[in-house]
């Protein structure tokens, strides 16, 4: 029995109290927040409510059992995804609580959607477009409740926990896709579709007059049929913004270069697909973060999260046909091949421009605590603060898309099968043994982080491609390029993109040495070696002349003769996945 239908039979009182379809954020005067037993409870009411235009959902299930609900709504009946694609609707997809303390998208969405189904603002544009909201995405994080969950905040009087039961920042997770929550939502996410996506959070950082910031991707980089629409998104909703008495920020997040002085201005940036608003874009879709001001009370703060979704909602209706031409056109790029060029990163040349931001007074000076320079903001006293914005970004990694595509030895398939499966990516199982022409990475450079990021030793390499002939069994894998999201593809199976799977250390084992050679014999077989090779004995003189750090480290000496050796393991630092041209 769903939660709200056992609410309804046996906490009538709790229903009632529903009954009006508000939020404990509203009956508080926006002190207080509800407990996800409300958001259980109110979905199943909208959809009581609202019959035929409104459906209640489970999506998934947490790590401590909770299930994960949606709602989704439309004036035409549109309520499963085969009805929204029937009747080509324009699906908005709107999260809140992917960060539970960071809660004003749980409250805003109820309060907008309940406005929308009684036509009390937009009429009508739940007939254009289907609105699917998950209240909160992470609701054991949203159930580790308590009033001092986020101290960088002003309210609500209690809150929720920035992570999952199991520790893990959903934020961090779209790429690599760890968790139950996370499959769950690239699920959800798959079956909708959604031309936009968009996900609700709150800053932390300085304090500033500034009150949202709403980022849309992409604009910088990504998929170029997307980025005109995005862009002209982005400047429309400012537009709206400003008329609603906001003061918005649409270029960059409001992060300070050097977090405790404002004079280090603000850089521009594109997220890597491990972020909601870097993952969806990959996937030829528009994504919006929006960010409110932490320092604003919480009432202001539902209040600018819910203008922003309603002015998206409202561009939906009038330009979302538009932004789905733009997406089939890219899914039908990608499908005949994809660019012949991915960005795996960005980064800033330097050079920037002069912005004048409203922040407050400040000044900073040596903390007798710490030690370091201490900043202390006045929010009595409006400033404008003249400084550099870094806005121009070039590429710094940039990867081949294969023509053909990607080949996985048996050995790593299922795990690469699993982690592509989810993304919605199809593979093909190699049924014979074949000798295949490919490309080989090759790590020249390996370090691992030396703690556990996301529960995970990360890893760093360096290498390049080249063309060698491998071996493959029966049972291995091949990924054609040529499929939607192809620049997707390219960050998770590139061993050099900040977000691949081998840098989140699914591959670590293969970067590890496991046979070894005792240094006495590596003395005998060296000078072996040296007699028997002239260019050997050359090359190793010229390093020792040329080299003083080699010259003096007795381990790099020999294991510049044991990586020569015919016993040295070929497969030491080969990444256990190739490029191919042609399919096998």
């Amino acid at each position: 029995m769903p939660l709200w239908a056992f609410l309804a039979v046996f906490c009538p009182a709790l229903v009632s109290a529903q009954a009006s379809l508000t939020t404990v954020a509203e009956r508080s005067g926006w002190r207080r927040t509800g407990r996800y037993a409300e958001a259980e409870a109110l979905c199943g009411a909208f959809a009581a409510r609202y019959p035929g235009r409104v459906s209640c959902g489970r999506f998934g299930t947490t790590a401590e059992g909770r299930p994960m609900v949606f709602l989704a709504a439309s004036a035409d009946g549109a309520l499963d995804p085969a009805s929204a694609r029937a009747g080509s609707r324009v699906v908005v997809m709107v999260q809140g609580g992917i960060h539970p303390g960071e809660i004003e998208g749980k409250d805003a969405g109820f309060w907008l959607l309940r406005e929308l189904l009684d036509g009390t603002v937009l009429p009508g544009v739940l007939e254009r477009v289907t609105l699917v909201f998950v209240p909160v995405f992470n609701p054991d994080g949203h159930e580790r409740f308590g009033p001092n969950n986020r101290p960088n905040q002003n309210g609500p009087e209690e809150m929720g926990w920035r992570v999952t039961a199991q520790n893990l920042n959903l934020n961090r997770d779209y790429a690599k896709a760890d968790t139950p929550e996370m499959a769950a939502m690239l699920a959800l996410l798959a079956a909708w579709d959604p031309i936009l996506y968009m996900d609700l959070h709150t800053t932390d950082g300085s304090k500033f007059e500034h009150d949202v910031a709403v980022l849309v991707a992409p604009t910088q980089d990504g998929p170029a049929r997307l980025r005109g629409p995005a862009a002209a998104a982005r400047d429309a909703v400012f537009k709206k913004l400003q008329a609603q008495g906001h003061l918005p920020i649409i270029e960059f997040y409001p992060a300070l270069n050097r977090k405790d002085d404002p004079a280090s201005g603000f850089s521009v940036d594109v997220s890597p697909p491990r972020f909601s608003d870097g993952y969806w874009p990959l996937r030829n879709r528009l994504a919006v973060l929006v960010e409110t001001h932490s320092w604003k009370d919480y009432a202001a703060r539902v209040r600018a999260t819910r203008d922003v979704v309603l002015d998206f909602l409202e561009l939906a209706a009038q330009d979302g046909a538009g932004w789905i031409r733009g997406a089939e056109a890219q899914d039908a790029e990608d499908r005949r091949g994809g660019p012949a060029e991915v960005a795996l990163a960005l980064e800033s040349t330097g050079k920037s421009r002069p912005i004048g931001f409203r922040g407050y007074a400040y000044v900073r000076e040596p903390s007798t605590v710490s030690g370091q320079p201490w900043i202390r903001y006045d929010d009595s006293a409006p400033r404008i603060w003249n400084i550099p914005l870094f806005d121009e970004l070039r590429p710094a990694v940039r990867a081949r898309l294969p023509k053909g595509g990607y080949v996985v030895p048996a050995a790593w398939a299922g795990l690469v099968s699993e982690k592509l499966k989810r993304h919605g990516f199809s593979c093909d199982v190699i049924a014979e043994a074949v000798s295949l022409p490919v490309e080989v990475f090759r790590a020249t450079e390996t370090k691992f982080a030396a703690g556990s990021v996301e529960g995970r030793q990360r890893l760093d390499l360096k290498g390049s491609w080249t063309s060698e002939t491998r071996s493959l069994p029966a049972g291995s894998l091949y990924v054609p390029s040529a499929q939607r999201g192809a620049r997707l593809l390219a960050h998770l199976l590139d061993p050099r993109g900040p977000d691949s799977l081998a840098a989140w250390g699914f591959f670590n084992m293969a970067f590890e040495q496991k046979e070894y050679m005792e240094d006495y014999v590596v003395e005998a077989a060296a000078r072996e070696m040296l007699a028997k090779d002239p260019e050997l004995k050359e090359t190793f003189e010229a390093k020792l002349a040329g080299d003083p750090d080699f010259a003096k480290d007795s381990k790099a000496r020999l294991a510049f003769f044991y990586r020569r050796h015919s016993s040295w393991d070929e497969r030491k630092d080969l990444y256990p996945i190739y490029r191919t041209d042609r399919k096998p």
